[in-house]
């Protein structure tokens, strides 16, 4: 043999076709657990689940969803219930459009997956205000997540009409639906020590409150490892296989609620994924080691943070490097990888839920074997190396196994490994946008000037600073504090300085704009220093104090203070403070009250021609476009502009804050989710507030697709999973060879070949060389094999 290993690399141009699919639908029936995992009708099954939260994308996109999590070997979808989306004002319920949590689970039974339900109803989730409804916050002598009555009133009201929802409709396992499993609170472990005693009862409050409700579901509360019977306490993180301490009951079993598939993104720092080798890696070790049955992907979907509903500084899109991105495409490897694993631990679930666990060291403690042994013989092994600096190559029964730095080998029958933690075979892809429409014009666009009111101009007076939150009721992101400042004469420039617990802050004297300055997720206070000239006699300071998204978590979230701190004046050496000072509030902006995102509000206020490039402060734009066409998800181009919010169709798609630069020097977002269903074919209103000076005349709309897909295999790869179980059926797993599978997104096929070397070949999906060994034929006989078929155009190529 050659010492260089012999390699393929193709990459192919994708382009759209139409396509169908068929889908059943689950039964529910009895559940129950033990110490080795769920019992469903009777049934054990490793189970994987995935997160897609029904808010965070439209109804018209949630069968794709669902069908793509499913292909990609998901067997149960989670979702979180949004308290704040279902009863805005107390006692008032909404489960329409994006809220319809009934229409959502019953597409999930209809695909033939089950439901993992976390009613919460505290959620944390990266949402506003951790998922409580604000109107929680003024009821008399609350206090949030402990043994406080008022609370647990409230808590357990909405946990009932959401159990009662679910029951009306026939939703739980035992009468015949797809919910198998359901979460009462959420990480109080993390803040049960500032609540003291209060918090150990309000735990076993909770617990018997949710089993009282009688779902015949169990129940499971994420990290709390005191979760009492017969709550089953699951965990949350990175590595469950190592920090999960365990059920708390020899009855009860592994379970990981959380297995995050990247970081949650924030405005002002660079996107964090998590490469599928690691997400890998640990649900493996779980299974094995833990003898995990139930995992969850958190996110499989992380959609869209559409108007307001994103916790403070979080971006607009969530969770976008999951296993399907924010517009709903598959992203590779991820999600081929992950889909791999899937099947190669069904391959041997059986042996691995009733056989016997042991572990054997394979040389050090780095290295180790798990192997279940079945009492008809079966047996099953997974290999560990847990150093993540060498590969090594192991012995284990009498054969010696490769195994690269931190991975794991699956080998169902204890000979032949199917699966590689860090071995990815699947395909790659690249995400790409086309622009096809802009507004490069001034003529396209209208603007409206925001007006910086003065105290004289407020109805709402305090002698002192009021805390924001409470004072906006969470209605808008904007408050106004406004004073009056009696400067002398004699004074020379001044300096202004104001300390926020908010987000941002714009300060201006007598109308026109002297600084602004805002605050970072690491920082929960901020200040800024603005030199002022101020005019001879009376003065007008309007301070515009910014909140992008509502705290979502911490012990004691109802007594948490936003808005401004201090504030106060240095004049010739001398300071004067305000804080306790007639001061005039006005909460949001007259945009958003007169609504002028929509078709009706935006006849409410003279509009004038944006006309040229200067740019101005709190102003409002306005233009119309058509749809594109094609079925393509939309998106839209903010790289020009710099912080405020966005509507179409008077529906927002979020917040941006482009200006707010990442250590990398690259905003954190500038591509902003346009839904199809947000569109009409013409005529569609595009309307943006902008808090700083952006020029909307740089935006633009592109469709995104999957415009290039590539695959890499050497001899070191290992065969497809699915040829495992053929070979199985055949009687012959020897002939598996490793191969390259590539296959187009749905409704689109390949058009073109762009690379292929047969070799030695470097490089990655970006770009790519052929080596020092290189088969000329090999981009021909790559078209031939496809091309030569008299499908010309088929969906994918082996």
């Amino acid at each position: 043999m050659m010492s260089w290993r012999r390699q393929w690399w193709w990459w192919w141009w994708c382009f759209a076709v139409l396509s169908a699919a068929a889908v059943d639908s689950v039964c529910g029936g009895e559940v129950t657990y033990d110490g080795r995992s769920l019992i469903i009708n009777g049934q054990r099954n490793i189970l994987f689940s995935g997160s897609i939260h029904y808010p965070r994308s439209t109804p018209e996109m949630w069968p794709s969803l669902i069908s793509k999590a499913k292909h990609g070997g998901i067997d149960v979808i989670e979702t979180y219930v949004f308290w704040n989306q279902h009863e805005p004002q107390l006692g008032q319920y909404d489960f329409s459009g994006r809220r319809d949590i009934v229409r959502f689970i019953k597409l999930v039974q209809a695909q033939g997956l089950y439901v993992c339900l976390r009613i919460g109803p505290f959620i944390q989730s990266e949402w506003n205000y951790g998922g409580f409804p604000f109107w929680l916050h003024d009821i008399p002598g609350i206090v949030y997540r402990e043994d406080n009555e008022p609370f647990k009133f409230y808590m357990q009201n909405f946990t009932t009409k959401i159990v009662e929802v679910m029951k009306s409709e026939r939703l739980y396992a035992p009468q015949g639906g797809p919910i198998i499993l359901q979460q009462i609170e959420n990480e109080y472990k993390t803040v049960e020590k500032a609540f003291g005693d209060k918090g150990r009862k309000y735990v076993l409050w909770a617990a018997n409150m949710s089993v009282g409700l009688e779902t015949g579901v169990p129940w499971v509360m994420c990290k709390q490892d005191d979760a009492p019977d017969p709550i089953i306490n699951a965990c949350n993180g990175r590595r469950c296989g190592e920090t999960f301490a365990g059920p708390n009951s020899p009855n009860k079993p592994a379970i990981w609620t959380e297995n995050w598939t990247s970081s949650y993104p924030v405005f002002g720092e660079d996107a964090r994924p998590r490469p599928v080798e690691d997400i890998a890696f640990h649900v493996a070790l779980f299974i094995a080691k833990k003898n995990g049955s139930f995992i969850n992907y958190y996110m499989y979907h992380g959609g869209t943070n559409f108007g307001r509903t994103a916790s403070a500084y979080v971006q607009t899109a969530y969770y976008d490097e999951a296993p399907l991105d924010e517009y709903g495409l598959i992203q590779q490897p991820a999600w081929g990888h992950l889909k791999e694993l899937h099947a190669a631990v069904k391959i041997c679930s059986e042996t691995l839920l009733q056989g016997s666990q042991s572990n054997l060291s394979l040389g050090t403690n780095l290295q180790e074997a798990y192997v279940f042994k079945g009492k008809s013989g079966k047996c099953v092994a997974f290999l560990v190396n847990n150093d993540s600096r060498t590969d090594v190559t192991v012995v284990f029964q009498n054969t010696s196994y490769e195994l690269p730095r931190k991975s794991i080998s699956i080998l169902p029958d204890c000979k032949i490994e199917a699966f590689n933690t860090a071995k990815i075979s699947t395909q790659t892809n690249t995400r790409s946008i086309q622009t096809v429409t802009k507004f490069d014009s001034t003529d396209q666009w209208e603007k409206y000037k925001e007006s910086i009111p003065n105290f004289d101009d407020v109805l709402s007076r305090a002698n002192m600073l009021l805390e924001q939150m409470n004072t906006t009721k969470d209605v808008s992101d904007y408050l106004w504090y406004t004073f009056r400042y009696k400067n002398d004469p004699s004074n020379g420039q001044s300096v202004l300085s104001v300390n926020s617990r908010a987000h941002a802050l714009h300060a201006f004297v007598n109308g026109v704009h002297t600084g602004s300055q805002h605050g970072s997720s690491s920082n929960s206070s901020f200040s800024l220093h603005s030199t002022v000239s101020f005019r001879d006699g009376m003065n007008n300071i309007s301070l515009l104090s910014v909140m992008v998204g509502l705290p979502d978590s911490g012990a004691y979230l109802e007594h948490r203070f936003a808005g401004l701190r201090g504030v106060q004046i240095q004049s010739n050496g001398s300071f004067k403070g305000f804080t306790n000072n007639p001061w005039g509030y006005q909460v949001g902006l007259l945009g958003e009250k007169l609504q002028i995102y929509t078709d009706v509000g935006s006849q409410k206020v003279q509009w004038s021609k944006f006309g040229s490039s200067t740019t101005e402060l709190l102003t409002w734009y306005k233009t119309v476009f058509d749809a594109p066409n094609g079925n393509e998800p939309v998106a839209l181009n903010l790289a020009s502009m710099r912080k405020g919010e966005v509507w179409v169709n008077g529906q927002s798609i979020g917040r941006y804050w482009v200006s707010f630069l990442s250590p990398s020097g690259k905003p954190s977002q500038i591509w902003y989710h346009i839904p199809r269903t947000f569109l009409k074919p013409t005529g569609n209103l595009l309307v943006l507030l902008e808090e700083e000076t952006g020029y909307p005349v740089g935006i633009s709309i592109g469709k995104v697709y999957i415009a290039k897909i590539c695959g890499h295999v050497s001899e070191s790869h290992l065969p497809p999973v699915i040829s495992w179980m053929r070979s199985k059926k055949h009687g012959n797993r020897h002939g598996r060879r490793p191969k390259v599978q590539l296959r187009c997104p749905p409704n689109r096929s390949i058009s073109r070949i762009l690379f292929a070397s047969y070799g030695t070949p470097s490089g990655d999906c970006e770009g790519y060389a052929v080596g020092s060994c290189h088969s000329a034929n090999s981009r021909s006989n790559v078209e031939k094999s496809l091309f030569g078929e008299n499908d010309v155009f088929g969906s994918s190529l082996k």
